[in-house]
């Protein structure tokens, strides 16, 4: 006889009968992408139907334009391509047979595919918003020009010093919470420039990122109406399995929270250090990493370094890790 499902203190399942439920998925977002990121998925039934889909809804060949170097560095069609590449990866999953996940978490854009992929939003829904906002993001960085670099081997706090003492009377903050190891800051040119030559001081590496504006800081105010004006046209439904929400860090399953959280995402820090953490205290040992790239599953064994960490490459590799799933 099987028994019922077993619950920790956060809420969230963690046994099924006698199997644990210990995977969560993880989706990347801009910076991940590389020439040809759809090709793995097309030779799959479920990852093809995604990529069509996600062409149709944006009137543009998905799978070509992920070839040009000058569409790719684009904000506006980034931004859809990675959604539609990261829940390509998840329906593969899926068709391999992955059933219960413990939550999902998305790394700024990224988080979209996690609420198509948790069923709170339908894909062509949160292509729309995601055109949207990836449009009005591309302009608030021309209206309120900024930039953003990475600190590498400095964590949060330390990276929140550097931006105080930096920051004089422009905006720049840390957009970023990554990892102990890693940080990013968002800000205007001067602030930015200011920071960097800090940075070198004190034999901090930073990397300048190839970015269209100062993501995730006050200077994407302009771009926030636009979207809340998209969010307002959508139904949000109850999450399959709980989100580690970018904004708060914390496991979210209210769709209205996941909605008034998601209208503040462009001007708020990305908590991926926290929401990692949080996946992890739910029962998270196996972290998926769904999209391009493998930025996410080395941040994950960073920040939980007792757990697992897959990078869902392909199809193949999206077989490998259900059929070693516990």
């Amino acid at each position: 006889m099987a028994t019922s499902p077993e619950r920790n203190h956060a809420g969230v399942t963690t046994s099924i009968g006698s199997r644990i439920v210990s995977i969560a998925v993880v989706f990347p977002g801009q910076g991940s992408q590389f020439v040809g990121m759809a090709d793995p998925w097309v030779g799959h039934p479920a990852g093809r139907a995604v990529l069509e889909e996600a062409g149709d809804a944006i009137g543009r060949d998905l799978v070509a334009a992920a070839h040009d170097e000058t569409a790719l560095a684009t904000t506006e069609f980034v931004q859809p391509a990675l959604l539609a590449c990261g829940v390509a990866a998840f329906r593969v999953l899926e068709a391999e047979g992955l059933r219960d996940v413990v939550g999902a978490a998305g790394h700024s854009l990224g988080e979209f595919s996690a609420l198509v992929a948790a069923g709170v939003l339908k894909l062509g829904e949160a292509l729309r918003v995601v055109v949207v906002r990836g449009e009005a993001m591309q302009r608030a960085g021309e209206v309120s020009p900024g930039t953003m670099t990475a600190l590498l081997g400095t964590g949060p706090d330390d990276a929140g010093a550097l931006c105080d003492e930096a920051r004089a009377d422009d905006v720049l903050i840390v957009a970023n919470r990554n990892s102990p190891a890693q940080s990013v800051i968002s800000g205007s040119v001067a602030a930015i420039e200011r920071a960097e030559a800090l940075a070198a001081q004190r034999k901090i590496r930073a990397v300048r990122l190839n970015v269209a504006g100062a993501f995730h800081s006050a200077l994407m105010e302009p771009a926030v109406q636009p979207i809340l004006d998209e969010l307002a046209e959508l139904e949000f439904a109850a999450p399959s399995f709980p989100i580690a929400e970018n904004v708060s860090g914390t496991l979210v399953s209210d769709p209205a929270e996941l909605r008034a959280l998601l209208g503040r995402h462009v001007i708020s820090p990305v908590r991926w250090q926290e929401d990692a953490q949080a996946l992890a205290a739910a029962g998270a040992r196996t972290f998926l990493e769904c999209g391009p790239g493998t930025v996410l599953t080395k941040m994950a064994k960073r920040v939980v370094p007792d757990a697992s960490a897959v990078a869902i490459s392909s199809p193949d590799a999206a077989a490998a890790a259900v059929s070693s799933a516990p």
